[in-house]
């Protein structure tokens, strides 16, 4: 059965995608940009159902990242949206998407448009990319004067094994800091070890961290 990766805010929308769909395909869902990411890399998906408009994200941000990253470029990103209008079909297919479709859905044209989606596709490359996505994440540790901390910041770019981020504390390469994801309460993701700390202005550091051990989800698998 092939599958299909629905990412969308609403949580009827994602219900009725299961429903409508769910006899042909198998249907994985998630209202959260940065999980669908995820969710795409691990199980590869014959075709991604996109939402534009979503809290905090961009749909046509992540739709230029489907179809420019090198693990999702293969992959057919259909936009199902309430967006209006000739433009915003044609500046989504000017980022690359297979089809769009304005809410509320006709299914029997999306059944058609997936039964056209060849099922022979190109292996994807397996070389760790990063990606730029802005995710909220809370580093505890030790700063370099031996002092706890905890900092809440925001990620610059991401990879399965690691991100960049900024922070107002004076962190050495080599310390191990404890992650957590704050779009998830304050999940735990793993220890890191700062592998690079670049001074900016103001009392402020730009740092490179690699994880050393990964216990909870994180957004790249």
């Amino acid at each position: 059965m092939q599958k299909l990766l629905v990412i969308d805010d609403d949580e009827a929308m994602r219900g009725l995608m299961r429903v409508e769909l769910g006899d042909t395909y198998e249907v994985i869902d998630s209202s959260e940009p940065p999980q669908g990411l995820a969710l795409a890399l691990e199980h590869k998906p014959d075709a991604i159902l996109l939402d534009l408009r979503m809290p905090k994200y961009s749909g046509y941000e992540l739709l230029q990242m489907f179809t420019n990253f090198s693990y999702t470029q293969n992959i057919p990103v259909i936009v199902v949206s309430g967006e209006a209008g000739g433009q915003t079909k044609v500046q989504c297919k000017q980022l690359g998407a297979f089809d769009y479709f304005e809410k509320p859905v006709d299914f029997d044209l999306l059944r058609t448009c997936l039964s056209q989606i060849g099922k022979t596709r190109r292996s994807i490359p397996r070389s760790e990319v990063r990606v730029r996505l802005c995710i909220p994440i809370e580093l505890r540790g030790t700063d370099s004067r031996g002092n706890k901390f905890n900092q809440e910041t925001i990620t610059e770019d991401v990879s399965v094994s690691g991100f960049l981020c900024t922070c107002a504390i004076d962190l050495s390469v080599g310390s191990i800091i404890e992650v957590y994801l704050r779009s998830f309460g304050a999940q735990y993701v793993g220890n890191a070890t700062i592998v690079h700390v670049e001074k900016k202005p103001g009392a402020l550091w730009r740092c490179g961290l690699r994880f050393i051990e990964k216990i909870g989800a994180w957004v790249l698998q």
